[in-house]
């Protein structure tokens, strides 16, 4: 046992809300039958906002934020586990109900970790992180109900963002073409590197949301949530299929039955944080064979510990593109 570094969130005794790094002991760590000295993590979205504050996405206090990390097996009472085995966590309310990753160590259910899948290092899964995972859970759904690419395109919101880029490259792999709408246009070139065949603009989902719009799109991965989604379903092609897993844009979604009723619409809702354990190795094992790994390295930059109080609230203003990969230390 000793010290480690951590950043720490929680609420003064007026409810005001801060964040800061600081020293714990690590016999301060939660429950759990594994410790992990946690070499890589990433931020998402969610990250920015629990370390800002910005939305309720932290649900005890204090807490260490962040929802994934990879590393090393120290400790463990954990019949499937021991130490020196390389392993990664993503969802299972870390950063929210369960001390995260943004700490040198983490103590945690060895039910949540799984090894590192063949032919991927730390650094590389954690390039993935939440937000890759959670865009390959939506083309696994999408396939599941049925789409195919020779249905037609498939759209992408958020295109620029963690879960939009790796979406993109997981989509144009399995051989789709893809629509990338992005509210930064000055990031076409990346996007099409990535795969993208077509951009459009953030603002042609923005506008009047109509009960029924053009045909534009078989398919789609949308993680902006609000008027964007009932924008894309709107313009979804008769039978077609969109897997919704964000709220960038807001939690409402102002839209009508007649996209379900009258074209047949399928909206499907994609969740990654109870996520079985099972279903995680099929994903990650998925991931591991279809993953281009000179994409991911396109769309990541490393960053260390020091830096992630600066980068939360420029992932949430939108100023960060594709992965973010933090190194530890």
């Amino acid at each position: 046992m000793g010290e480690i570094r951590a950043i720490l969130v929680d609420k003064d005794a007026a409810g005001g809300y801060r964040a800061a790094v600081t020293r714990l002991d690590e016999a301060d760590l939660m429950e759990g039958d594994v410790t992990v000295r946690i070499t890589h993590s990433t931020v998402n979205y969610k990250d920015g906002l629990a370390i800002t504050g910005r939305a309720p996405v932290v649900r005890r206090f204090p807490m260490i934020p962040g929802v994934d990390f990879a590393g090393v097996v120290e400790r463990s009472e954990h019949p499937a586990l021991k130490p020196g085995d390389a392993v990664l966590l993503n969802g299972w309310g870390c950063g929210e109900t369960h001390y995260g990753a943004y700490a040198d160590k983490a103590r945690v259910n060895g039910d949540w970790l799984i090894p590192l899948p063949a032919g991927l290092s730390a650094a590389e899964v954690m390039a993935v992180g939440t937000a890759g995972f959670t865009a390959m859970l939506c083309l696994m759904a999408l396939e599941k109900h049925g789409a195919t690419p020779a249905d037609g395109p498939a759209i992408v919101t958020g295109a620029a963002g963690g879960v939009g880029s790796t979406a993109i490259s997981f989509l144009a792999r399995a051989g789709w073409h893809v629509i990338a709408s992005t509210g930064r246009p000055e990031e076409a070139d990346y996007l099409k590197g990535l795969g993208a065949s077509e951009i459009i603009e953030r603002a042609e989902l923005a506008g009047p949301v109509k009960p029924l719009a053009r045909e534009r799109w078989a398919a789609g991965i949308d993680s902006v949530g609000s008027t964007t989604l009932a924008n894309v379903l709107s313009m979804t092609r008769y039978g077609g299929a969109i897997a919704a897993c964000g709220l960038a844009g807001g939690m409402d979604l102002p839209t009508t039955v007649a996209p379900f009723i009258l074209r047949g619409v399928a909206l499907l809702g994609v969740d990654c944080v109870l996520a079985t354990r099972e279903r995680r190795i099929a994903v990650w094992d998925r991931i591991a064979r279809d993953l281009d790994k000179a994409k991911l390295a396109a769309m990541t930059e490393t960053i260390g510990f020091d830096d992630l109080m600066r980068v939360a609230p420029e992932i949430l203003a939108g100023k960060v593109r594709g992965r973010l990969v933090v190194e530890m230390g």
